[in-house]
């Protein structure tokens, strides 16, 4: 099952290691991890996904709890928050596809960022099923390169 954690730390040297550190030493797999500052300075927020079942998730909660520098830890469930993730793709292009590449893209909301004579970089961000979709259409073209931040969430309330 897969697991959406949202890690309020202190923006500290050392903080990001030891978190990484708890899931690697029990051997518990990082999907994705995004790090970054908040509102304020002294504070980063830390989305972690992760796959596990209800016990494992349970024992990473009460592990990341106990870590020096952690303020709060949120398992997020179904529909208690809002996740995004920005992808840049770059898809292989010719004179007849480079209009339904950028077609698809318009549909999707996304964002051509960069043209080139044989392909175009496409910026697209959105939930992951959204994503998915996105870079499923783009396999067709051919995709030549790929870079995903990886999921961000804040709760709903």
């Amino acid at each position: 099952m897969r697991h959406t954690i949202s890690v309020l730390v202190e923006n500290k040297f050392g903080v990001l290691t030891r978190v990484a550190g708890l899931f690697s030493g029990r051997g518990y797999n990082i999907d994705t991890l995004n790090v970054g500052p908040t509102h304020d300075p002294v504070l980063s927020r830390m989305t972690i996904v992760t796959h596990g079942d209800e016990a494992t998730l349970e024992q990473i909660v009460k592990q990341l709890n106990k870590l020096p520098n952690v303020i709060k830890v949120q398992n997020f469930s179904e529909g208690e928050y809002v996740d995004r993730e920005l992808v840049l793709v770059k898809v292989g292009v010719d004179s007849k596809s480079r209009a339904e590449v950028m077609q698809i893209t318009d549909i999707f909301r996304a964002k051509i960022v960069d043209v080139q004579p044989k392909s175009l970089t496409v910026e697209i961000t959105g939930s992951g099923s959204k994503v998915e979709k996105f870079l499923g259409l783009m396999q067709t073209f051919g995709v030549l390169e790929l870079t995903r931040t990886g999921q961000v969430a804040l709760p709903r309330k």
